[in-house]
C-alpha cells in the first residue's frame, strides 16, 4: 500500500547483472491517508448541525448578560407559540406540569431552572408557567433570551 522497491542503477539507466541489491523505498503514500480524512471531515461536517437539540421558539431579544454556567446540565422548560409546554423536548400537559416538575427537584442537586418562551406568548401564560415551576421546587428560574435586542438607555433609531 505505502511502500515500494526502488531499484537504482548508476550506468546510465542499465541495469547491473548479478549481485545488485535493490533498497526499500523511504517514502510513504498518504494518499489513502488524506482520502480517508476528508471522509471523516465531510461527515462531520453534515452531523454536527443535526446534534443540536432543542424546540425551535423565537425568543425575544434583550441587551441582558448571560447567566454563568453551572456543573449539572441544565433544565429548560419551553412555552412554544401555540401554547405546548415542554421539559427539555418531551411534551407535558399543563396539569400535570407541578408533579413532574416535583418528581425531578426532588433527582436535582441545584433548583436552578431556565424557561424559554416564544416572542408570541402571551405574559399572564408566562407567569402561570413561572408560578407552577416555584410550585415545583425550582427557586431559582433563569428567562431565556436572544442577545442583540434594544438596551433601554439607548436611542431607537
Amino acid at each position: 500500500m505505502g511502500a515500494g522497491v526502488v531499484q537504482k542503477s548508476g550506468n546510465g539507466g542499465r541495469r547491473r547483472r548479478g549481485g545488485g541489491r535493490s533498497r526499500p523505498m523511504a517514502e510513504i503514500n498518504v494518499t489513502p491517508f488524506v482520502d480517508v480524512m476528508l471522509v471523516l471531515l465531510i461527515i462531520f461536517m453534515v452531523a454536527a448541525p443535526l446534534s443540536v437539540v432543542g424546540v425551535p421558539v423565537e425568543l425575544p431579544k434583550t441587551a441582558a448578560n448571560a447567566l454563568p454556567g453551572e456543573q449539572e446540565e441544565p433544565l429548560t422548560v419551553t412555552i412554544a407559540a401555540d401554547g405546548q409546554v415542554m421539559i427539555q423536548t418531551t411534551d407535558v400537559e399543563r396539569d400535570q406540569l407541578v408533579s413532574r416538575l416535583q418528581a425531578i427537584a426532588s433527582e436535582r442537586d441545584s433548583t436552578r431552572i431556565y424557561l424559554r418562551a416564544d416572542g408570541a406568548v402571551a405574559y399572564a401564560e408566562v407567569m402561570q408557567v413561572m408560578g407552577a415551576l416555584n410550585r415545583g421546587g425550582f427557586s431559582d428560574i433563569g428567562l431565556v433570551t436572544d442577545t442583540g435586542g434594544p438596551s433601554l438607555n439607548e436611542p431607537d433609531g
